[in-house]
């Protein structure tokens, strides 16, 4: 069986709450096994095969009523993702913008990464790798930017995040 990162976009904000006790029985429920949860922002690690893990979105939806994007990404995805950090400065300042698909290459390369002050970033595959010295929460570059830039859905993790994540799926 295979081990996946179910990061889910926009629970436990604006009303939509989802407890990590729930999505770990959701998951369970629907056939993920080995379930772990990390913080409260909707991140799941499990086992499981690929129509399974592909399954827990619809499941977590019809549990509590509003629609929950699941990303999905493998365990070796998300080491690569940590090995190929691409930007500078210290690592405090680092976030990753998961996106559902590959985004169209025409609207990437309509990006500046140099317009945005201090932050900066680069788009790799299904990924975008943010630094924000001042600050993700100050930053121009949110999910709804990058939704809205490259369109398809996003939800950003902080690299100490992004790092436990891919060290539990490992373990």
């Amino acid at each position: 069986m295979a081990v996946w990162i179910g990061l889910l976009r926009a629970v436990n904000v604006g009303g939509r709450k989802l407890s990590m006790a729930a999505l770990s029985e959701v998951a369970s429920s629907c056939g993920c096994v080995d379930v772990r949860t990390f913080l409260q922002s909707g991140n799941v690690v499990f086992s499981g095969s690929r129509a399974v893990a592909s399954g827990l979105s619809a499941a977590l939806t019809a549990e509590v009523g509003f629609d929950v994007p699941v990303l999905l990404r493998s365990a070796s995805d998300l080491a690569a993702i940590v090995s190929g950090q691409p930007l500078a400065g210290p690592a405090s300042a680092w976030h990753v913008t998961f996106l559902a698909s590959k985004p169209a290459a025409r609207a990437v390369s309509a990006l500046d990464p140099s317009a945005y002050g201090g932050d900066s970033f680069a788009v790799v595959g299904r990924e975008v790798y943010l630094r924000t010295p001042g600050g993700y929460g100050r930053s121009k570059l949110s999910n709804a930017f990058f939704e809205r830039k490259l369109n398809v859905v996003a939800t950003t993790r902080n690299w100490r995040t992004v790092s436990a994540l891919a060290e539990m799926a490992s373990a």
